[in-house]
């Protein structure tokens, strides 16, 4: 703890600086790649796995069943229909999910019967439901209108609290990227799309909004104490750094909860919603975090790097701004 207070202190003081701003083309390209790769990646996998609340089908629920081996329930179903690919989870202690496509009346009581005898329960304690689309595509609807209007809220009260438009853009681009990256990892890894992970999603903007702010409102400190003094890409760097310790505390803050969630509460008791819910929070806190320090800070600087009231008293505006400082220009100490 005594090196990570004297690490954060030396970040706040400028005498330790990592180069966030300076590298910002790196940064970009790989934030651009990311981000293509993720659009490609359910391109080529052919879409999301999407839950059966998004493309409809029969469920079955096994309840107080002495053993939640899926095997069992995946031959109950393909006993009766050969072609189906059932989804078989075992969702909490002693009750095990079993989600096909619609089935027939027939199929239906065919398939409760054989889970009752593979599972040895009584057949009250196996029920069966169908479950429409509508529903799914009711949440994600919406969820698009809701987004909508979390975005042009969020334009529109940044610009009037920094009194800058560019502070918006590089916000709204941020989340962008923190969405966009979010969803390319849940279709690269397979992950299940349900209308839990879909408010997962939308929980992650107020926290990527709430991490950016706390940097943006710090970096037009700074701006505004060293203009005319040093280089404007010099004080959204210094910024960074100085609230680079209490990024990593806040995003560990809240990641530990949620993986506890993820962890312990989905994959040891199997609780299918907490899972669905945890998993994208986990994913969206870490790459918002990042995002927040390798996208959006540098995005401001270099939206605004170039403009002649951001320029050191006696310099003229220049495109390469990430050259280092020139004799008599005040320069950050050791650069890393």
């Amino acid at each position: 703890m005594k090196r990570l207070a004297q690490w954060g202190n030396a970040l706040y003081t400028g005498e330790k600086s990592y180069e966030f701003v300076g590298r910002k083309k790196l940064w970009f390209t790989i934030t651009a790649a990311l981000v293509l790769l993720s659009i490609l990646i359910p391109v080529l996998r052919g879409g999301f796995n999407m839950g059966i609340d998004f493309r409809g089908g029969s469920e079955f629920t096994v309840s107080q069943t002495s053993h939640t081996d899926t095997k069992p329930g995946e031959r109950a179903v393909t006993s009766v229909v050969s072609q189906s690919e059932p989804r078989v989870t075992n969702i909490a202690p002693g009750t095990v999910r079993v989600q096909t496509e619609k089935l027939t009346d027939t199929q239906t009581l065919q398939v409760k019967q054989n889970l009752t005898s593979a599972y040895g329960v009584s057949e009250d304690k196996v029920t069966s439901n169908f479950v429409g689309p509508t529903w799914g595509q009711d949440v994600s609807q919406r969820a698009l209108l809701g987004f909508a209007i979390f975005v042009v809220l969020v334009t529109l009260l940044m610009a009037l609290y920094f009194r800058t438009w560019k502070m918006s853009l590089a916000a709204i681009v941020g989340l962008f990227v923190v969405l966009i990256i979010t969803a390319g990892i849940y279709a690269a890894t397979g992950f299940e799309v349900t209308p839990s992970a879909v408010i997962g999603f939308l929980t992650i903007l107020s926290y990527s909004l709430y991490d950016t702010v706390v940097v943006f409102d710090k970096i037009r400190e700074n701006t505004e104490e060293g203009k005319g003094r040093r280089p404007f890409g010099e004080s959204v760097n210094l910024a960074i750094n100085q609230t680079l310790v209490r990024s990593i505390n806040t995003s560990v803050v809240a990641v530990l909860p949620v993986g506890a969630i993820l962890f312990i509460g989905a994959f040891l008791l199997g609780a299918g919603t907490l899972k669905d819910l945890s998993l994208s929070l986990f994913v969206g806190i870490i790459v918002a975090t990042l995002a927040t320090i390798f996208v959006q800070a540098p995005l401001y600087a270099a939206l605004r790097g170039g403009e002649k009231d951001q320029q050191p008293e006696g310099t003229t505006p220049s495109p390469a701004q990430e050259r280092p400082a020139s004799a008599g220009q005040e320069a950050l100490p050791n650069q890393v």
